[in-house]
């Protein structure tokens, strides 16, 4: 694929993965006949969260469907989904914490300290930031081997984003259970690649 082919394709990616923003726009200001619901605040959280996780899922999935396809250049898109999936689960967090809680610092801190499902999805969001700080080439070059230990971390961080969702609802399971055996099923795909390349280099 040509570096111009690239660049198109980002460009059009960069506005795909805003789309979802967009919706979210209009559901929340009653356009285009949407709406949020009668909890728009909560609607609001939740969805930003689902997306958020989506676009960790996605990023993950990069680099299986890149080995099994041959598509070597989906790898040109991971920062991008990457950083996707931060933005949205930035705000998330920050819906959360100035709509819902109106940035009352005691209230949003009592919260991470005794719902223990906003422990976990706080969590998560934390270990995102260094991430997103050291996404770019400067970065990958001055951290050297350390960046790529450093975003493994991303493994972690979706675990907690699952976790998270599954704490956080009360009755039906079924949606989170699905994200938990995508992301199992990606994770489980990643260990056997290193035990099937251990094997051979035996």
């Amino acid at each position: 694929m040509t570096p111009g082919s690239i660049r198109g394709l980002k460009a059009l990616m960069f506005l795909v993965c805003l789309v979802p923003l967009a919706k979210l726009a209009l559901e929340t200001f009653g356009l285009a006949g949407l709406s949020l619901g009668a909890n728009p605040i909560e609607a609001l959280i939740h969805r930003f969260g689902i997306w958020g996780l989506n676009f960790l899922l996605i990023t993950l999935a990069v680099t299986p469907l890149r080995r099994l396809t041959g598509w070597n250049w989906l790898i040109r898109f991971r920062r991008m989904l990457g950083l996707f999936a931060f933005f949205y689960v930035l705000m998330h967090f920050t819906t959360y914490a100035g709509l819902d809680q109106r940035f009352d610092l005691a209230v949003i801190l009592e919260d991470i300290a005794e719902r223990p499902y906003i422990t976990v999805g706080f969590s998560a969001l934390v270990l995102l930031i260094p991430l997103a700080v050291t996404s770019t080439n400067g970065m990958m070059k001055r951290l050297g081997r350390r960046w790529q230990k450093l975003h493994r971390l991303v493994y972690l961080i979706a675990i907690l984003g699952v976790w998270h969702f599954f704490w956080q609802v009360k009755l039906d399971t079924l949606e989170p259970l699905i994200y938990a055996i995508i992301l199992a099923s990606l994770l489980g795909y990643r260990l056997w690649r290193k035990y099937e390349r251990s094997a051979h280099a035996r």
